[in-house]
């Protein structure tokens, strides 16, 4: 079980996101964690006024617990819906991961389609529910084209950075190397270099870091990348 998060950010004009860079703060629990909370499928977003993590209820496909930083954790509720639920998944979404951000406009929250990585869901929260819905106010389906053949697609993450979308996959193989693309309105397509420094490095990696998955968002001008903790 992850009781906390690493924290990396960007160092500017490099391509490089290094841990503790920047005022980050190098570690961060994760606190009050329902005792079925699935570590193992987490994404983050920023909403412009707080810092969230979202993690699946157990082997559930459709029901995501909130947590939010309190100024010293990643407390589950605080200033925050605890429960949150999924409507109108696609039947051949692959529910094993999935990805989330704040455009400030909408919540919103990604997956894949099973079998086909390059092909993602979109979901955004219905204001005044609990819901997250898969084609409201969403582009229901947006491809993602140009990657290396070796991306790795289970290890994936998407920010807004208050003018581009953008998403990220791990270098199959690699625990230092992170593709990066953005999308393309002309193209209605997400797009590896598009926009973007095509590959990121990773600096200065705690060895307590669990490499098989990340989460990423922007904020306070910094973009940051988070690895959970063994």
């Amino acid at each position: 079980m992850s009781n906390s998060v690493n924290q990396f950010a960007y160092v500017p004009n490099t391509s490089n996101y290094q841990w503790g860079y920047g005022g980050s703060i190098p570690n961060i629990p994760i606190t009050g964690a329902p005792a079925d909370t699935n570590f193992s499928r987490f994404a983050m977003l920023n909403d412009g006024s707080t810092y969230r993590m979202y993690f699946f209820k157990g082997s559930s496909n459709n029901t995501l617990y909130q947590f939010a930083f309190n100024g010293t954790s990643y407390a589950y509720g605080y200033n925050s819906i605890p429960v949150l639920t999924l409507t109108n998944i696609p039947a051949d979404a692959d529910m094993s991961s999935f990805a989330m951000l704040h455009d400030g406009a909408a919540y919103r929250l990604y997956v894949r389609r099973l079998g086909n990585p390059t092909l993602l869901y979109q979901a955004a929260y219905v204001p005044g529910s609990t819901n997250y819905q898969f084609g409201y106010n969403s582009i229901p389906q947006i491809p993602v084209t140009g990657f290396p053949n070796d991306a790795d697609f289970s290890r994936w993450s998407m920010l807004f950075d208050g003018s581009a979308y953008r998403i990220y996959t791990m270098k199959l193989g690699s625990n230092t190397v992170l593709y990066q693309g953005s999308f393309n309105r002309g193209a209605n397509a997400y797009q590896y270099a598009f926009n973007s420094i095509p590959a990121l490095n990773l600096v200065g990696t705690p060895a307590n870091s669990n490499l098989a998955r990340f989460a990423m968002l922007y904020g306070q001008n910094n973009y940051r990348f988070y690895f959970q903790t063994l």
